[in-house]
């Protein structure tokens, strides 16, 4: 068996050949570097091949199945059946696993403290600090920590604190790292008290609620004193791994994506009959409210099981009474505003077009409210199974920014991202600051986000892109936000073996 990357339509790796089997369990694993922001197109292809082969080109073609990684890595394990020359079914059928390649994203809290150190003062006690360094493979050393000043003290107990263990060791449990104590002085010549080396493979010992004291030893001292021991002892009191979970860890734990389009129906975007305006449906050129759409649901789509996905607009009057309304189904059914697939997002947004009355104003606090409703409903459950994504596709400057403000902090606090796409050539950068990539965004009473869930484009940046540039933009922070709700609310990624791998998959 082999598998392709669509993309650039080469090879990327081959099974082992299984002989004599009709039911093969291959062992090779390949390796793939996964992107959530990209639709990575994989096609797997299965030969049977003689003994005396000399290669695919004389092997049987026993069928393909193409996916991408995105539904592979969201069901943990898809099956889907073999397709033979001219995309005919038959009876076989292929199963890929996926499994993430463990990292070293896991933070560690250490706690040290020392005893009986040297005093360095004439009319007072040493004020030692202690700082950890990492021996690189070329010799260098890397601070990777500096704890507080402790004032007037030789035996002094300092704060914990937490480093990932990608930056005490780069991940390697062996690698030396070294500590030195000083002694603080206000003129920046700090006085050297002694150093020590260790590893952290040493330091886990103190796992166990033990503690590990090293000797603080000043070279100079020890060559020129006979009776020289140590200049005091430095103690790791706490050292406890703290597990940081991956945005694959919450995916294949079960968590779907809950994708939400919100669409701007304001008269700005001028009368969709002409062909000047924003919405003007062309018979053979997608206007940019559907590339955005397309390109952004695409990925996402990936990793929600039913595909079905809601979709609203904002800034029309709709019938029957032609009211103005700022959060309405785009299929005109309140109680279910869900559309099959993207494909049946566009066909909704062509459908209610010549239905309504574009008006005004640009009001688009109202949907991220509706949203976060039901983001907040998750919220209670205390799981990681739903998290939600609103794509907001807007012509202009929004009317009402005060609110908005006010519902993305709120939003903040929720499991919950929020998309927006500058469509057309309006003037976006008051915009900006809702990104919060300039400072951190604030509601009018002066509340901050609590994490940056916001990302602003403007669609005329991706004008002469492909798709996929406009979607990697958009969705790249998109994991990092989703991880870093979860890992502040302290939530796990549901078991594995809890969920339900077999869903049902939709093509």
């Amino acid at each position: 068996m082999c598998i392709k990357s669509k993309q650039q339509c080469w090879s990327v790796d081959r099974t082992e050949v299984i002989r004599s089997s009709i039911s093969p369990v291959f062992s090779k694993v390949f390796t793939v570097d996964y992107y959530f922001e990209e639709v990575q197109r994989l096609r797997f292809e299965l030969h049977d091949i003689s003994s005396n082969h000399n290669g695919l080109k004389e092997a049987d073609f026993q069928g393909a199945m193409e996916c991408t990684l995105g539904q592979i890595v969201s069901q943990r394990k898809l099956s889907k059946a073999l397709l033979k020359q001219g995309n005919t079914a038959g009876k076989s059928s292929i199963t890929v696993t996926a499994e993430e390649l463990s990292g070293n994203d896991d933070y560690v809290e250490l706690a040290f403290s020392a005893k009986k150190l040297d005093d360095k003062d004439f009319f007072s006690k040493s004020d030692p600090f202690l700082e950890i360094f990492r021996v690189n493979d070329d010799g260098t050393a890397s601070l990777v920590h500096r704890t507080e000043t402790i004032m007037n003290n030789l035996s002094p107990v300092w704060k914990s604190f937490k480093v990932s263990l990608n930056t005490l060791c780069s991940g390697h449990h062996e690698r030396e790292l070294k500590c030195t104590v000083w002694d603080w002085d206000s003129n920046g010549k700090h006085d050297f008290i002694g150093e020590f080396q260790t590893t952290f493979k040493e330091m886990k010992a103190a796992m166990d609620g033990k503690q590990i004291q090293w000797e603080c030893i000043n070279p100079k001292y020890q060559v020129k004193k006979k009776n020289y021991r140590n200049s005091g002892m430095v103690i790791l009191t706490l050292c406890k791994i703290i597990k940081m979970h991956s945005f694959l860890d919450y995916i294949m734990g079960g968590c779907q994506i809950q994708f939400t389009v919100a669409i701007d129906f304001t008269a700005s975007n001028g009368d969709p009959r002409n062909s000047c305006s924003l919405h003007y449906i062309h018979p053979y050129q997608p206007n940019e409210y559907l590339k955005a759409l397309i390109a952004v649901g695409e990925i996402c789509q990936d990793y929600d099981s039913d595909k079905m996905f809601p979709a609203f607009g904002f800034g029309a009057q709709i019938p029957p009474d032609f009211k103005v309304s700022h959060d309405f189904a785009v299929n005109f059914d309140e109680d279910n505003p869900e559309c099959a697939g993207i494909q049946g997002v566009v066909e909704a947004y062509q459908n209610c077009l010549p239905k309504i009355q574009l008006y005004g104003p640009t009001n688009i606090a109202p949907i991220i409210q509706k949203v976060a409703d039901s983001a907040s409903e998750e919220m209670h459950t205390k799981e990681a199974m739903e998290y939600f994504i609103l794509l907001i596709l807007t012509d202009g400057v929004i009317t009402d920014m005060a609110d908005t403000r006010e519902a993305i902090v709120h939003a903040s606090h929720l499991p919950m991202s929020v998309i927006i796409v500058g469509i057309g050539s309006a003037d976006f950068s008051d915009m900006q600051m809702l990104d919060g990539d300039d400072g951190i965004l604030r509601s009018p009473k002066g509340e901050p986000v609590l994490r940056d869930i916001v990302q602003f484009v403007p669609f005329r940046n991706f004008k002469h892109a492909s798709p996929a540039a406009l979607a990697k933009s958009v969705l790249a922070e998109v994991p990092n936000q989703v991880v870093d709700y979860y890992n502040g609310k302290g939530i796990k990624p549901k078991c594995l073996s809890n969920f339900e791998s077999s869903r049902a998959f939709s093509p």
